[in-house]
């Protein structure tokens, strides 16, 4: 039985770039597609999985707009040594690609055996980087230490964008 006020939200691994599968998850019936980038293209094969490239995440992200309504979300951690190029350069793409929403928060090493922490972000640089993304049409940005690719803060507004979605649509 359908519940209108439940939202669904899928967090997706980019499949090895197999879009078929992409397709399946997209055209499900979801509300938010979520794939994480993660990090900056420059430092993407220190972070990630070996198998995981910054182009197919970005391939994948395109392929669900194509071929779904749902919104598009990614988050980045900062703290790896990415720069601001680094970062303007991911926002961009990120914007060519249609991403809706996108977080960012403070990467923490989870053990010695993970990369350590190049910095730690100030908040007033995450005020500053939400202002930026907000600025490039994002259609909800959440930034801070402690935001997570989760962040529940972001829920209650996507609820009503998607409500509003709905509206239009059917108007």
């Amino acid at each position: 039985e359908k519940t209108p006020d439940l939202l669904v939200e899928a967090l997706t691994p980019d499949f090895q770039g197999q879009m078929d599968l992409v397709t399946a998850v997209a055209t499900s019936g979801l509300d938010v597609y979520a794939h994480n980038v993660e990090t900056v293209e420059r430092l993407t094969p220190l972070v990630r999985d070996r198998r995981a490239t910054y182009q197919q995440s970005m391939e994948v992200l395109q392929h669900v707009k194509s071929v779904a309504s749902c919104l598009t979300k990614t988050s980045l951690m900062l703290g790896f040594g990415e720069t601001e190029d680094d970062l303007m350069m991911t926002l961009e793409d990120l914007r060519k690609n249609d991403v809706d929403v996108v977080t960012f928060g403070q990467y923490l090493q989870p053990s010695k055996r993970h990369l350590p922490v190049k910095e730690y972000v100030t908040p007033e640089k995450f005020a500053e980087w939400q202002t930026t993304a907000e600025g490039m049409g994002f259609t909800y940005v959440a930034s801070g230490p402690l935001v997570r690719s989760s962040y529940k803060a972001g829920e209650f507004f996507l609820k009503n964008y998607l409500k509003d979605k709905q509206k239009n649509a059917a108007a």
